[in-house]
């Protein structure tokens, strides 16, 4: 049974410390799948479970945010919720984990995406392994590794911070420092023009904002893009990874809060509920690789995906490559042998930013919004995964 891509709606993403670093992430959750379900017209009790992606789940998440999420949302406490992580590709995996419930016959209606406020991620400390014994080791969960096994810290590169692997990519794949600059330049360019353009707007449900005197104020648009952002100016700042040349401030993403969901349903739900189907999912892809590495995850994950498509790279009108870092879409555009133009041509995570379990699931919403605007048919999304893994969507107009 194929499955289906229905409504879909995201927040603007917000800078670390931003615009919605006052909103808790299972309120943002809650706003966009209370909003695909009205958007839909669908009878909530129809929805047979709601998967959400999130890579932190520490803190006002409540481990599943799925579940608080629905219930925050005012709907049935009938329908069942799941919180999935696959770290960055969290958002992606929760429309995949839909899509084979659908095409299975295990469910009819599923609301799938992410969230994630890496601004409200709390500290975490570890508990005294002894009575009376001094505090343990504390930890910021925004992102990075924590409580680390020991075995893997006696691997070097296995326990790599994510600009460590993007130097490393850079190392292996001769990527220049003027490389990622100008990749980077290019995305910031192309984040502002699509904004200017109202490109995004279809696909943005604005977020009420509460300040300190209880007025409340929309937050509609995305916070990260930096008008002026030239060559000269990325030149400028210092390489962040100690004895690296190329990973900056600059050419990486930011962190960032944000949330997104999608419906995804069979053809049974969509004659029974009237609903419209924007997109099939045709195949989903995920792999695994070395973890100093993991930035090369989409290189292997779309040659997989493609595969399961039955497609070739020139099939395909539309790219969409999480920019986690210059370094690493740099990469996987030239070893895809994509074709610059189509990849990413509303800009990319370094200028919209990167909210972990949000990003996978706000791409796909990003790249069928593409597709429908420029009456395009074929799309494929990508993301590399701390650790040392790749996943990749393959979707088709219908």
């Amino acid at each position: 049974m194929a499955a289906y891509l229905v409504s879909g709606t995201r927040t603007p993403v917000g800078r670390y410390g931003g615009a919605l670093s006052s909103v808790r992430p299972d309120d943002l959750a809650a706003l966009v799948v209370r909003q695909v379900v009205e958007d839909a017209g669908l009878p909530p009790e129809a929805v047979d479970e709601v998967i959400l992606g999130n890579a932190n789940g520490a803190g006002e998440e409540n481990r599943n945010v799925a579940r608080m999420a629905w219930l925050l949302a005012g709907f049935p406490d009938s329908v069942p919720g799941i919180t999935v992580n696959r770290l960055c590709a969290s958002g992606m995996s929760a429309i995949a984990l839909a899509t084979a419930m659908v095409e299975s016959g295990q469910a009819d209606v599923v609301v799938a995406g992410g969230v994630e406020s890496m601004s409200r991620a709390p500290w975490v400390q570890a508990k005294p392994e002894k009575a009376f014994a001094k505090p343990g080791e504390i930890f910021d969960t925004s992102i990075g590794w924590r409580f680390v096994n020991p075995i893997f810290a006696a691997q070097e590169k296995t326990t790599f911070s994510m600009p460590e692997t993007a130097e490393e990519v850079a190392r292996r794949c001769n990527i220049s420092r003027e490389d990622a600059d100008a990749f980077a330049v290019e995305s910031q360019a192309r984040a502002i023009a699509a904004i200017e353009a109202g490109l995004f707007e279809a696909e943005i449900t604005p977020v009420p904002v509460k300040d300190r005197k209880g007025n409340v104020t929309y937050v509609s648009v995305d916070e990260g893009p930096r008008a002026g952002t030239t060559a000269e100016v990325l030149a400028r700042l210092k390489p962040v990874v100690k004895g690296g040349e190329v990973v900056t401030a600059g050419n990486s993403s930011s962190l960032n809060d944000g949330a997104s969901a999608i419906i995804v349903a069979s053809s049974d739900a969509v004659e029974r509920y009237g609903l419209k189907a924007r997109a099939r999912v045709v195949a989903n892809a995920n792999v695994g690789l070395e973890p100093a590495v993991m930035g090369l995850g989409p290189i292997p994950a779309t040659r997989k995906v493609l595969e399961r498509a039955g497609w070739s790279v020139d099939d395909v009108d539309a790219f969409e490559i999480n920019e986690a870092f210059a370094t690493q879409s740099v990469a996987t555009v030239r070893e895809l042998g994509l074709d610059p133009a189509r990849v990413n041509a509303w800009g990319g995570a370094i200028a919209l930013g990167h909210p972990l379990g949000s990003s996978g699931s706000r791409i796909t919403l990003t790249l069928l919004s593409r597709l429908e605007q420029s009456g395009a048919e074929r799309g494929v999304a990508t993301m590399c995964v701390g650790v040392g893994q790749g996943t990749a969507i393959a979707i088709e107009r219908v």
